[in-house]
This record gives C-alpha cells, structure tokens and sequence, in this order.
C-alpha cells in the first residue's frame, strides 16, 4: 500500500482545538462547561462590515481575485499599518493570506529550506512548534519563564542570534501570556537584531490592537529602521475585528518576500473570496468603535482574572497588558491531589478541572511551558466569574 509523506508524520492537530472539541462535547452531553480555552473573541464585528458583505453578495461578480490581494484590500491594509507607525509601504510590500496562520505557514516555505533554523520565546503559540516541524525546521526556543514575566531579554536575543538562526519569531502582544513588551524594550531587543545581519524577522502581532494600561503599540522597524529589509510584520482582522470565520490575514514587509507569499497564494488558495474582501476593507477601513469598545471591556475582565488568581495561595500570575489571555503558573499543585486524583504534571491539572469543576483551560506544555496553563477570558461575561470561583474551588480542595 503506497505511504503518507513523511511531513504528515510530523504534522499534529492543534492542542487547542481538541481540548475546545472535548469542553463542546462535554456540554453536548449534558454538563455545565465553562471553557477557557480557545481564543475565539466572542463578538461580533460593526454592522457597517456586514453590510459591505451584503453590497458584495448582491453585486457579485463571481470571479477569481488576485493572488497579492485586490487594490482596495491592499490600500485599507497600507491604511491601517501606517496607523500603527509603520510607514513608507507600498501594495507590492504586501500579501494576504487565509489568516494569520496561513500567512505564517507561507512564510515558513518561503523563508526556510530543510534543516534551517527558526528561533522564538517560550510561551509560544502552539502553531509556531507545529510548522517548523512540519517544513523539517530545527528550533531554537527560548525559555522566557514566569520569573521575567515571560518576556525575551536582550542578552537571551543576542545569544540566540549569534548563531545565525534563519528566521526569528517573535510575538507582541503574547499568545498565551498576554504579555507585552514596552517601547523601551522593543527598542533595546531592536539594537542586538540590528547586530546579525543573517537573519529574517517575523513579528506576529495579531493582537495590536489590544493593549491595556495606555501602552503603545512599539515595532523593530520604528527604533532601527534598516531593519525593514528583513522584518515582515503579521496581523489579521481575527480577534481586533471579531471576524475569525473570516479568515484574513496579511503581511508587510520586504518587496521579495511579499512576491514569494504571493506565488505561494497563486498555487494554493489562489486569493480570498470577493465578499471576504469587501468585509475586511469595511472592517479596516471603517468606524473602529467595536475594537476600541472590546478593547476596554477585556482591560476590565483582565482585571478580574488576575485578582482571582492572585488570591490563590502559591499560583504566580504575571500580569497581562494585552490580548485575552492569562498564563498563571501552577506548579504549586502539582504532586498534590484532587478526590484521589493525582495532579503530576499541568495535563492532570487540566483534565481534572474538566472533570471535577467543568472548566476547560490549556495546559502550558502546548506551548513549551508545562509549570503553567492558558487562560482565554473571552467566554460569555456571566461565565467568567463562575470559572473563576471554580479554578479557586478546585485549588482549595488540593489535599
């Protein structure tokens, strides 16, 4: 019988779709389940991109579009990232993709040959791991643990890079910590990445929007701007806009680099539908009031979760300042049990929890850090503080 390639042998499914396939089968069958473990942003977008959906629908012109992206997309895109700070970028720097995550796949293919090197922090978000092995990457990770705040030093980013990694990752604000470096930060970690000149740079920073505390969105480019030449930024209308269905996502960077991603585009997904395309251009383009909105109502649920965690005995909980999530360590319960049941490690923490109180979380070994676990706050609002009297209950009965 003939064989799979042996990529497949290397390809897993995402962690954190079992664990959310498993919390939606649980409730099917009848139990109370708050889940907390994917990243979904549970809003919806304005009523002004579902009406460009509409205008699209009702003038469709059933056609292929472009591989890059169409004109409108590419200007709305340009629009957005000049308001980010990140200016001087024509169309042919950019590219869109099916998500943000299909736009990481392609630059894996574009950037790395077999047995190159990609570098990136742990935490990292699962997919990362995933598709370097998948393109038969080796990995340099990053240990950045719970003691400096998750965060990547300068000493730690110019001891990896001496070694000449091919690509380097790095995401801001943070899947799964929520953590977000400042301007100073992002400028100290600019200088020693302008010090090795051999390496590609991927900032995937999805979740810009979200930023709690008045912090500022901060990029390489804007402290050392050779740094264009190499630096591709990534971002996507899924958790700003609500619109993670949608699947859009693009990149800004070097001219060559956009034109390999394109061609990628043009052997597989070809482009992104029309109506897709006119929603993501209302979504960018448009009032910005939901994101804004959305923005402040999780500051104030980031809020919530740290204070109940922060009341546990032993659990350390870094504060986040961005995105939706929190990422405590909890080690402290681990050689304890729960009824009988051993916790040894952050897996039997999680499938405990499940079992005993109904709440899904994802344990921190899916993203290279197994003394913590990933906590996505965006559940319905009158299900987070029942999860989080829940995870304080099961916590209390820890014998």
């Amino acid at each position: 019988m003939p064989q799979l390639a042996r990529r497949i042998g290397r390809a897993k499914p995402s962690v954190i779709m079992l664990i959310a396939d498993k919390a939606k089968r649980l409730k099917a069958e009848g139990r109370d389940i708050i889940s907390f473990s994917i990243g979904v942003p549970n809003f919806l977008p304005g009523e002004h991109v579902h009406a460009a959906a509409r205008e699209a629908i009702a003038k469709d012109s059933g056609q292929y579009g472009s591989n890059r992206g169409s004109d409108a997309l590419l200007d709305a895109l340009l629009g957005h990232v000049e308001g980010l700070g990140l200016t001087g970028y024509g169309r042919a720097n950019c590219a869109v993709g099916i998500g943000a995550k299909q736009v990481i796949y392609n630059l894996a293919e574009a950037l790395l040959d077999e047995g190159d090197t990609i570098a990136f922090p742990v935490p990292y978000w699962t997919s990362y791991l995933d598709i370097a092995e998948i393109v038969n990457a080796k990995v340099d990770l990053l240990p950045c643990p719970a003691t400096q705040h998750y965060k990547l030093t300068p000493a730690q980013l110019d001891a990896a890079l001496a070694n000449k990694p091919k690509v380097f990752l790095f995401n801001n604000p943070s899947n799964p910590t929520g953590m977000v470096y400042t301007k100073d930060e992002i400028a100290a970690l600019a200088e020693v990445i302008a010090r090795h000149p051999d390496t590609w740079v991927i900032t995937d920073d999805i979740y810009n929007r979200m930023l709690f505390d008045g912090l500022e969105y901060a990029n390489f480019v804007q402290f050392r701007p050779e740094l264009r030449e190499r630096t591709i930024f990534i971002d996507s209308l899924s958790k700003t806009y609500g619109m993670p269905g949608w699947r859009v996502g693009f990149m800004v960077g070097p001219e060559s680099v956009a034109k390999a991603v394109t061609t990628l585009n043009s052997n597989h997904i070809t482009s992104l539908p029309e109506v897709v395309t006119a929603a993501a251009v209302a979504a960018l383009s448009g009032p910005q009031d939901v994101p804004t909105q959305k923005c402040a109502e999780f500051q104030v649920r980031r809020d919530r979760v740290v204070a109940a965690l922060s009341a546990i005995p032993g659990v350390v909980c870094p504060v986040p300042q961005g995105a939706f999530y929190a990422f405590p360590e909890i080690a402290c319960a681990f050689g304890k049990s729960h009824n009988s049941v051993k916790i040894g490690n952050d897996v039997d923490f999680c499938a405990a929890l499940l079992d005993a109180k109904g709440v899904a979380c994802v344990p921190g070994s899916a993203f290279g850090d197994p003394r913590g676990l990933r906590i996505s706050y965006t559940c319905p609002p009158e299900q987070l503080a029942p999860g989080l009297a829940r995870i304080q209950e099961f916590f209390s009965e820890l014998t």
